[in-house]
């Protein structure tokens, strides 16, 4: 099967937003009052072509972030905390028009959580599948949801996505997962942390699997170091993703591609498996 990173725009955040510093609490405020700034890191989703359907993970950003006012003024974050730069034609939707693809041939949209550099692009997939772990919609919904970091109000009109739960079927260290395709080579599984119903996507080729990882870790080399980040809500469960996702790579070969990681296209292309590129461990 063939998969395309395809990158919406750039982000940059807090230095140690991508590598926490301190423990508990402190870590967010940690995060807020750091003056150094990552580079420009890209915002990746991804594309399966399966033979089963157009699958996608994650929609990427949406160029309005330049507008004035998308923010909410009151949230400390969207002030702080981040920094984007998404052009028109960088939105997902001309990016698969490039690709040779149209997003109404998408059967399914995967997301990994929320955030707006992940759902931006939510409005190109309206005769799409969109698939959201229940735990993760119902905590991104409404005030509070605006409170946690989430733009729910910029969701496309008449979001109505399937919410799903997994099953009690392991995957290696992974207790629960979701079938996604008959043939049953795309799952889903729970990756909490960065936020609490993020989950992951696992595609299957053979005896190697690529691991569509979201914001588990900002690049491989902090998820082979178990580095969480510093605006996780539940640490605990941030450290305990890490070490199932390290564990993973350790049972069988894993393409392991975060959203962010400047490498990952590199290593999808190549296929690169974790712990067979020098500096991974």
């Amino acid at each position: 099967m063939k998969v395309h990173a395809i990158q919406t725009g750039t982000v940059a955040v807090k230095s140690r937003q991508r590598e926490a510093k301190g423990r508990g609490a402190g870590r967010l405020a940690s995060t807020l009052i750091d003056r150094t700034w990552t580079q420009a890191l890209p915002i990746f989703a991804w594309l399966i072509e399966h033979p089963e359907g157009l699958i996608v993970v994650d929609t990427g950003e949406t160029a309005r972030v330049a507008d004035p006012g998308y923010f909410p003024w009151w949230q400390p974050y969207f002030k702080l905390g981040v920094r984007e730069w998404v052009a028109a034609e960088e939105e997902i939707g001309p990016k698969i028009r490039a690709l040779g693809f149209s997003p109404d041939d998408v059967r399914w949209v995967i997301m990994t959580h929320l955030h707006t550099d992940h759902a931006g692009g939510l409005s190109h997939f309206p005769k799409s599948e969109i698939l959201v772990y229940r735990p993760e919609f119902e905590n991104a919904s409404g005030l509070m949801g605006k409170a946690r970091g989430f733009l729910p109000h910029r969701w496309p009109e008449g979001f109505a996505p399937r919410l799903f739960a997994l099953e009690p079927e392991p995957f290696g260290p992974f207790p629960h997962s979701l079938r996604l395709t008959g043939a049953g080579d795309v799952r889903i599984v729970a990756t909490h942390g960065h936020t609490r119903g993020h989950v992951s996507v696992v595609l299957e080729e053979g005896p190697q699997s690529v691991f569509f990882a979201g914001d588990t870790s900002y690049t491989q080399a902090l998820m082979v170091d178990q580095a969480i980040d510093g605006v996780a809500p539940d640490e605990r469960a941030a450290r305990e993703t890490l070490r199932r996702i390290r564990e993973l790579g350790r049972e069988r070969p894993l393409v392991y591609l975060p959203s962010h990681d400047p490498a990952a296209a590199t290593r999808l292309d190549a296929r690169q498996i974790v712990g067979r590129t020098p500096g991974d461990e």
